[in-house]
């Protein structure tokens, strides 16, 4: 009996410690706070966990590990196994994500971005673009087209831009230099100060990035119609950290990500949406709709000469720009 007794001593011990070797724990590094743009990754989040019971959790961060600007850099290094951040901040870092952030591409909805961002992320040139990083792409952040807030008389013609400072990063930025604003790169939690100070007196956005960064609490007009374009925010994970997954959590990791991004979809079109014109409202946000011959005139300045300089650029760094690029656009086409 004593013999048996020890016997299971010794098995509970040899259990306990199995499952704590089992146990796995990723840190993940966003920024501001939980908002629109990171729902898919809490949902991720939620799901691994469900599925392991408990023995893959996902730590989520919210600018406690590293500044947005340098999450990728983070990533490399392995100081955290799982980053969100925008091509926009680093276009050298990684170029041929930055092809989703051209100015007109024509994108329709969220559930379009998805399928563009996923079929860019799997090109082998993208994957050897991230490697350098040693980076992962898992999943992308869509977000709608890109309008404008903004504080003094509100422009009644694109004309009125000129020599307007604008937030806008990528290829939105360069779309509005076409139109004489003066474009200026920031990072989305630097944005409110930049605006009360003055530094920019408007700012590019999607609907949900105006409301948790503040633009409407003193912004005085909103563009209904600009919708130059969007900007393309990957999650990615560390890759050595995804190789060393034990079999059943990396599975439940990538076979949570269509359900996690079909939650952003609904939460995005349902709840921000619906929440976005009763804060205009609310604060007396007037709303300015620009002429289609104007938005016309627009694009056609814009969409061909960014296209044109962005494939050259790439090109001359060894990417297959046009490859990437026709890729894109002839998804697009197809309604795909």
């Amino acid at each position: 009996m004593r013999y048996s007794l020890k016997a299971a001593a010794i098995a509970a011990v040899t259990v306990t410690f199995a499952t704590e070797a089992a146990a796995t724990s990723w840190d993940v590094s966003l920024w501001g706070k939980r908002r629109a743009f990171t729902e898919h990754v809490e949902k991720l989040a939620e799901l691994v966990s469900e599925k392991t019971g408990g023995e893959f959790t996902l730590n989520i961060s919210y600018g406690g590990l590293s500044k947005n600007r340098e999450n990728l850099d983070g990533i490399s290094i392995g100081a955290f196994e799982m980053a969100q951040f925008c091509a926009g901040y680093h276009r050298d870092k990684n170029p041929s994500i930055t092809v989703l952030e051209l100015p007109f591409l024509g994108v329709a909805s969220l559930e379009q971005e998805i399928e563009l961002s996923k079929a860019v992320y799997s090109h082998p040139a993208t994957q050897e673009d991230l490697g350098r990083w040693n980076a992962t792409l898992l999943m992308p952040s869509p977000l709608p087209q890109y309008n404008i807030v903004g504080v003094g008389v509100a422009p009644a013609t694109l004309a009125d831009f000129e020599g307007l400072s604008v937030r806008a990063t990528g290829g939105i930025g360069a779309a509005m230099e076409t139109i004489g604003a003066v474009p200026t790169s920031m990072s989305a939690s630097e944005v409110r100060q930049a605006m009360d100070s003055g530094v920019v007196k408007a700012v590019s956005f999607a609907p949900h990035a105006h409301m948790s960064f503040g633009t409407i609490e003193n912004g005085k007009w909103w563009t209904t119609n600009l919708n130059p374009g969007t900007v393309n925010c990957p999650v990615v994970v560390n890759t050595d950290a995804l190789a060393d997954l034990p079999d059943a959590h990396r599975d439940a990791l990538l076979g949570s990500i269509d359900e996690a991004l079909d939650h952003y979809v609904d939460n995005y079109n349902n709840n921000t949406m619906a929440a976005w014109g009763p804060a205009l409202e609310e604060r007396g946000i007037s709303q300015v709709t620009f002429a289609d011959s104007e938005i016309a005139a627009f694009k056609e300045a814009a969409a061909a000469p960014a296209a044109a300089a962005w494939i050259e650029d790439n090109t001359a760094r060894g990417l297959p720009a046009q490859e990437l690029y026709d890729l894109v656009t002839g998804m697009i086409a197809k309604g795909m």
